[in-house]
Order: C-alpha cells, then structure tokens, then sequence
C-alpha cells in the first residue's frame, strides 16, 4: 500500500516560473486538465486551452483568469475524435504562435458505449491515442524550434486492461469498453517511449503518467453501481488538485530536462506494465497508427 504521504505526490512542490512560455492543453475545461492549467497560469505562462465544447471552454477560462491573475490564457476548438478538427487547430497554432514550450495531451474518454470518430476509428483508440498521436505529429516541428520543449501524454494505470490488437484495433470483432480503454492507454505509453527514442538530441522530451484515481467527468460513462463505489471508495481518490500534481511535476520538474521517454505516478517514476516496454509492439503500433492517419512519420 502506498503510503498516505506518497499517495499525495509526496511533499513535491516546485517555484519553477514559465513566464514566457507557452503551454498547450487538451481537454482543459474541467477535472485534471483544469487544474493543470490554473497550476500554469498562475507559473505566469501563456496557455491554449483546446476544448471540443468552446462555450464550456469560455466559461472555464474566465474562472481561470480570474483566479491566476493571468490573463494569457486563451481558448481553441479542438475535437480529437475530427482529423480535420485536429489539422484545423494545429494549422491556427502554427500560424498564430512563435512557440509552443510545453503540450499536454491530457483529453480523454473512458468505457463508453461503442461508438465511432469521424473517420471511423473506435473513439476510445481514436480520440485517446490517434487524436493526440496526429496533433502531436503536427505540431512537432514548432516544439523542436522551441526546444527545450517537452510533451506530456497523460496515460493511466488501466494500460494494464488491454493488449494492442493490431489485427482488429478498432474492436470491431468484439468490443468491451474497459479493454479498449486499456488498449488507448497503453498505446500511450507505448508511444511515448518510441517518440522519445525519435527525438533523442533534438531538445523535445516525452513524458507519460497515471495522474491517479481522480473523481471527474471520466466517471460518466460508467453504470449507477460503479459510480456509487467510486463515491464510496473516494476517501481514496484524488482530488482533482492532487491528480493534476503529476502532469505538472511532468510539465516543469528541472530534475527531468535530461529524462525521456518515462512512465510516471505520484510524482516518481513508475513501473509500467511488461507489454508497455515491447518495443516491437511499439514499432508495429507506430506504422499502424500512421497508416491509419495516412502520414508519413519515420
């Protein structure tokens, strides 16, 4: 059992400043991606929370400014179950931004019913991994030309519920929700680790984490009986603070300028599943996922 001290990112807390930075944010409208943006904000860094829903994105970001004292931070359309919606946004920052120090791709769905993205890819896996895998594609070439840059790609423990089924990745054979969830996670991780190996001496560090059992929005998905033993089990949940403290432990640590390609929890490193450390799953998964996307990533 993790002790109670450690179950709270331990006494991590750091004075690192952005000012003149720039942070990206997927799915910064509510729970952990909301807090890592108040935490950043408030660090004096230029946020871009990208939101699918801009009105609840607006309402979010008026909270935000008002609480950090920052007014730089600003709202984007993103949905990531749309590659279109994806390359729409990555064109605006491309054009807009002279740099993007950190990206936090933090949006995520978990064990929804069945269902498909815009381009017909199982939405868990769409929007979990592939959504994030082609924002980050995109986007790459501007987190070099601000290096030292670092991506964060917020996973979880579940990756241990899933394999990669590259033989039917959009579960359309059979589909549970908690397996396809698992195999989204895991793609993360997996594909964290590959990114790092690509970007070694480029400048760009890659990060993966399990921000912790967190009592938010993810939670909706889930059946009445589930929800009541989430609320029963929750003097053992995060809050939505402490299930931020990794992603921006992640986001700002200097003690990781020279780490890449690592699997965090409670503000550590943590051990990953044994299938989280296959690089030629890895390998097959990364030529899958630019098939899938129809792009060209060596």
């Amino acid at each position: 059992m993790h002790s109670i001290r450690n179950f709270f990112c331990g006494e991590w807390s750091s004075s690192v400043r952005l000012d003149d930075k720039t942070v990206i944010i997927t799915g910064a409208n509510t729970g952990i991606g909301k807090e890592t943006v108040r935490d950043l904000a408030k660090r004096g860094a230029r946020v871009i929370m990208a939101c699918r829903d801009l009105e609840k994105a607006e309402a979010a970001r008026n909270e935000l400014i008002e609480d950090s004292g920052n007014q730089n931070i600003v709202a984007n359309k993103l949905d990531l179950s749309d590659t279109k919606s994806i390359r729409a946004f990555a064109e605006l920052i491309n054009k807009e931004e002279k740099q993007v120090n950190i990206l936090i791709n933090n949006a995520g769905i978990m064990m929804c019913p069945y269902s498909k993205t815009a381009d017909g890819f199982e939405m868990q896996f769409g929007v979990n991994h592939l959504g994030h895998f082609l924002l980050t594609y995109l986007l790459l070439d501007l987190l070099k030309k601000s290096a030292p840059s670092r991506i964060i790609n917020v996973a979880s423990v579940a990756h241990t519920w899933g394999s990669i089924h590259l033989d039917d990745i959009n579960s359309e054979k059979g589909y549970s929700p908690r397996r396809a969830y698992g195999q989204s996670k895991l793609a993360n991780i997996l594909c964290t680790r590959s990114l790092a190996k690509r970007l070694q001496g480029s400048g760009v560090t890659v990060y993966s984490l399990h921000p912790g059992v967190v009592q938010s929005e993810l939670f909706r998905n889930l059946s009445k009986p589930v929800q009541i033993a989430v609320k029963v089990f929750s003097p053992f949940t995060k809050t939505t603070v402490q299930g931020a403290q990794t992603t921006i432990y992640c986001s700002v640590e200097p003690k990781l300028d020279n780490e890449s390609g690592g699997y965090y929890s409670d503000c550590a490193p943590a051990q990953c599943s044994r299938e989280a450390l296959d690089d030629e799953m890895a390998q097959k998964l990364w030529e899958l996922s630019c098939q899938m996307l129809g792009i060209t990533w060596d």
